[in-house]
């Protein structure tokens, strides 16, 4: 709880400074745990939609909770497989719930053509580390961007943000 505002909100508020989705926007958060980041984006982005998605029964009922207790109309917790998601939404994001590859296999299927924002649609990925072997069948594809060129905090040394247009 200590780094919570760092490590948890502004981690997943790092995802707006690369995008800030369009009015009706659908973004899935895939394996979204204690709801990052997709709360944080919902709140940022009101006129956007969020369904917020994890296999855990017992945390999509605390995100459930978290999202009546903030009075949140744009988001939506869904206890699913992200294998088993059918819908198609303009963005997938993620906070490093796998490898990128297989997590790129797993969701592509959920990602609408097209899109209106500064992206095209595809996969907002936040993860740390070196990514060089993880994203080398992506290298002419993906874009990541350095997450310590917007933060000054030290945890942000090696966080990133990966994007894939699908």
């Amino acid at each position: 709880m200590d780094n919570f505002l760092i490590h948890h909100v502004l981690h997943s508020l790092a995802i707006a400074k690369v995008i800030t989705f369009l009015p009706s926007t659908r973004i899935l958060d895939a394996g979204t745990g204690g709801g990052f980041p997709g709360i944080p984006l919902s709140i940022l982005f009101p006129d956007s939609e969020f369904t917020l998605l994890d296999s855990v029964g017992k945390k999509v009922k605390v995100v459930s909770s978290v999202i009546n207790e903030l009075g949140l109309k744009n988001v939506h917790a869904k206890w699913e497989r992200a294998e088993d998601e059918k819908s198609k939404y303009d963005f997938v994001v993620c906070r490093a719930v796998s490898e990128f590859m297989p997590f790129v296999k797993m969701v592509a299927k959920n990602i609408d053509k097209g899109g209106n924002n500064n992206l095209r649609n595809g996969i907002i990925y936040l993860k740390g580390g070196d990514l060089k072997e993880e994203l080398k069948f992506y290298k002419n594809k993906a874009i990541v961007w350095d997450i310590r060129n917007f933060f000054d905090e030290p945890f942000f040394e090696t966080k990133k943000i990966v994007y894939l247009s699908v």
